[in-house]
């Protein structure tokens, strides 16, 4: 899933800067991008009625090194990407280019996010999110597990558990987690959150979980990866990964969403009790911040 910051995309989020001689150019550039894809620069001056230097500025101002990198990704981008393969691609989905600016990275971001956030809605199941929120509210133990990056959505819920005064606990050690999951029993809940369902500190952990009798869920981004094996519930995230130099830093996106659905349907599951739990949690650090000046 690759979520590009386009030529037109650039020219048009630019134009308000440029000179008028410039919004020459990107109007023209605007209107009849097929044409420019053919055109030199000398040519595509001609056609404008500007000089030469002004189509160079034009060019630079967008970010562009010279006229020939700008045609070339005006080219790819009319072509569907059939030219990417020049692109630097160490960073899978994500596409990040070296000519790229600072100022195209939020929207690249929002892009990438959004997209996952739709993959997730449509991968995630509702029956089995109302399976594994039933069997959290009713556990008497939550153990969590996680590496790397998936930490970070484990913690979350790790969180979120223990402002609803559920017993939870999450040990950073993978050597650890698989020492808790042992000594897990019938009335205890194993989560496991691995992106690529494959972990294989995280596997032994929820395999350990399960051997030991817990309910086990697993929340993963791919349909029946070996993690889904020993899981009771499995909370499928979807998509496709997106990597930076073989780090799916986007990962967490869909994970931390399931988060929160996880604890907003624990919550309607006993409003009254969850309530409490929360307000008793905030009266505990209300005194914790510091008065507004």
């Amino acid at each position: 899933m690759r979520q590009d910051i386009r030529v037109l995309d650039r020219v048009r989020g630019a134009y308000a800067s440029l000179r008028p001689s410039e919004q020459r150019v990107a109007d023209y550039v605007l209107k009849d991008p097929e044409t420019c894809t053919r055109c030199t620069i000398s040519e595509l001056a001609d056609q404008v009625q500007v000089s030469q230097p002004t189509v160079i500025r034009f060019v630079q101002a967008l970010g562009f090194d010279g006229y020939r990198n700008f045609k070339y990704c005006l080219i790819r981008d009319r072509s569907g990407g059939a030219a990417r393969e020049a692109c630097f691609d160490h960073l899978g989905g994500f596409d990040l280019k070296p000519w790229d600016q600072l100022e195209d990275l939020p929207l690249k971001e929002v892009r990438v996010s959004g997209g996952l956030l739709e993959e997730a809605l449509k991968s995630l199941s509702v029956q089995e999110l109302d399976r594994a929120v039933r069997m959290l509210a009713t556990a008497r133990t939550i153990d969590i597990y996680g590496v790397e990056n998936s930490c970070t959505p484990a913690s979350d819920l790790l969180t979120k558990m223990t402002y609803l005064g559920l017993c939870c606990r999450m040990h950073t050690d993978a050597y650890l987690q698989q020492i808790a999951a042992a000594h897990l029993g019938v009335a205890d809940v194993a989560v496991a959150f691995s992106h690529s369902g494959c972990s294989m500190d995280t596997v032994k952990a929820l395999r350990l979980a399960r051997r030991a009798g817990a309910n086990t869920i697993a929340v993963t981004s791919r349909k029946n990866p070996l993690l889904a094996k020993y899981a009771d519930v499995c909370l499928y995230t979807g998509g496709e990964d997106t990597v930076i130099y073989g780090t799916a830093i986007f990962s967490r996106i869909p994970d931390l969403a399931v988060v929160d659905l996880l604890y907003m349907g624990i919550i309607q599951s006993d409003y009254e009790r969850f309530s409490r739990s929360l307000d008793k949690s905030g009266a505990v650090i209300a005194d914790r911040g510091y008065p507004e000046a």
